[in-house]
């Protein structure tokens, strides 16, 4: 069985971490399976937006600890040599989920720990339920972060938060990541499920190539000088303007009725 399912409902590519029992904690299998089912989603036609979730009472605890205590027999070159392959696979995931011309939904509760937090941060949108609880959880174990956390969090926080979060290792909870600006909504536990893929849908639903853009000029923004935005806002804008679906949502405004943009 797969450690990260894959299925595709409505648009919607749902992408499901599935190792309840061992809280969903990062191994060799889950990185690949991570790898492929990312990049699946982000060249799938029939695909529009993504929603990853997770098996069980908690999203992700971490990298699998078990793992990391065999590695700690290994000479400390054959040891540094293998990490590096690894964290290389399991970041194709987090440049796939930044780079997919599509919005993807994260749907996290219990533990979101470790690389947990980093996969979180590279979606575009987090619902978290109210029992989810957060640590970023390196420094506990005389590690430095990966998975793009270290770009994610100071961009998501702010600096001296991301310090705070990353040199501490501290747990806080849903409501703090809401005020930190972390999570975009906050549900009750049993609703999560609904209000996640609800989300997604309505995403699914609307202007690919409009959403597609503003995703990538978003992305860009904080690296980017402002004439240089300017221009890519320009070009970004006329692109949506030239497709059916900009004509598709002028006739729905005026009509007053949903719009219908297309599914090809």
């Amino acid at each position: 069985m797969s450690s990260v399912s894959y299925e595709v409902s409505d648009h919607v590519a749902i992408l499901t971490l599935n190792r309840p029992q061992a809280l969903n904690a990062l191994d060799l299998a889950m990185i690949e399976d991570l790898r492929e089912t990312t990049a699946r989603a982000a060249f799938a036609p029939e695909v529009r937006a993504v929603l990853l979730r997770a098996a069980g009472a908690h999203f992700m605890a971490g990298g699998d600890l078990r793992w990391f205590r065999e590695q700690v027999t290994q000479p400390a070159g054959q040891r540094q040599m293998r990490f590096e392959r690894v964290i290389a696979d399991v970041h194709f995931a987090i440049l796939n989920l930044k780079s997919m011309p599509k919005p993807v939904v994260a749907a996290v509760q219990g533990a979101v720990a470790g690389f947990g937090m980093s996969l979180m941060m590279a979606c575009d949108l987090v619902v978290a339920a109210d029992d989810a609880y957060f640590t970023l959880a390196y420094s506990n174990i005389a590690l430095s972060p990966d998975g793009g956390a270290t770009w994610s969090l100071p961009r998501q926080v702010g600096l001296k938060q991301a310090m705070e979060i990353a040199l501490l290792g501290d747990r806080f909870d849903a409501a703090r990541a809401g005020e930190l600006g972390l999570l975009n909504r906050v549900v009750p536990a049993a609703e999560l499920p609904a209000a996640a893929m609800a989300l997604a849908q309505r995403l699914a639903s609307g202007p690919t190539g409009a959403l597609a853009r503003t995703k990538a000029l978003l992305n860009q923004s904080l690296a980017t000088p402002l004439a240089e935005q300017l221009h890519a806002e320009q070009q970004a804008f006329a692109a949506c303007a030239a497709e059916a679906d900009f004509g598709e949502g002028l006739a729905a405004f005026f009509e007053r009725r949903p719009a219908a943009y297309s599914r090809s």
